[in-house]
């Protein structure tokens, strides 16, 4: 997709990553829509960018409550004719008690933004994509936390609906249409307001932007950034296969138990003239 005219919807956008992405497209041409419900950081933004030559608004409202994102969706397309690309960014933090301690409103209350939040905004501006069939592009903000743990010992609720964003992305992928371009960024460490741990090896916020800007122009799915990320992946990996090594080896027919396969078998045999 070519960004330059085009309208792009950011949740979370006034700080952090939202707001250096917002900036990224911004300088390609893209034409930027804050969303968030804390009016005076989006007034800032809003300022900061339209100082640098962005043409940028704001809207306010809550990605958990989808008449909010439904409100967000009629002023994008009423100020701007559509909102082209939707950014789900939104997201909390917090929740660092172990799943069994953990107060369950806390645990709701996370996933009320970092998984439903998504879900309203995929809902919301993937129903008007497929109606008009135009190029259109969604991206959702998991994290390093969607791969594996990036704290061993805690933050289940923060970890698992990091894991369910990827888990929903993976299967919108082999859902939408043609018309609509998808991807998840997955950062790690990245320095923002939403990181409870604050060190100056975390990367820049805008250096990170840039780098995913740029994997965004190429039309990649998975969009990545901090390279140590492959060792924890293969830490996973490695206990997982080894698993299935000891106790459920492959063998010779051992692809009739695959359930891809099988639907394939079964979509060729409805397909599958017949000789009435």
């Amino acid at each position: 997709m070519d960004f330059a005219g085009k309208t792009a919807v950011i949740t979370g956008g006034a700080t952090g990553i939202g707001f250096a992405l917002a900036r990224q497209m911004g300088r390609a041409g893209a034409r930027i829509i804050l969303f968030e419900p804390r009016e005076h950081r989006l007034q800032e933004a809003v300022s900061t960018l339209t100082g640098q030559g962005v043409d940028a608004k704001y809207f306010v409202g809550d990605v958990s409550q989808p008449e909010e994102v439904d409100e967000l969706a009629d002023f994008a397309w009423a100020e701007n004719g559509r909102g082209d690309i939707i950014i789900n960014n939104a997201g909390v933090g917090g929740g660092r008690s172990s799943v069994i301690d953990m107060e369950l409103a806390e645990a709701r209350r996370l996933y009320e933004v970092n998984f439903w939040g998504v879900w309203h905004g995929i809902s919301t501006f993937g129903k008007r994509y497929k109606a008009d069939g135009l190029p259109s592009a969604i991206y959702t903000v998991g994290s390093e936390n969607s791969l594996f743990n990036a704290l061993p010992k805690s933050g289940g609720a923060y970890v698992s609906s990091k894991h369910a964003v990827l888990g929903l992305m993976d299967v919108l992928r082999r859902e939408a249409p043609d018309n609509i371009a998808l991807g998840v960024i997955l950062p790690g460490w990245v320095k923002s307001e939403l990181s409870e741990l604050q060190s100056d090896a975390a990367m820049d916020t805008d250096e990170f932007a840039a780098l995913i800007f740029r994997q965004m122009q190429a039309g990649e799915f998975y969009l990545v950034s901090h390279p140590y990320n492959v060792v924890r992946m293969k830490e996973r990996w490695d206990e997982v296969y080894g698993a299935f090594e000891k106790y459920a080896p492959r063998h010779e027919g051992d692809e009739q138990g695959d359930v891809q396969l099988w639907a394939e078998r079964m979509r060729a045999q409805r397909n599958k003239p017949r000789n009435d």
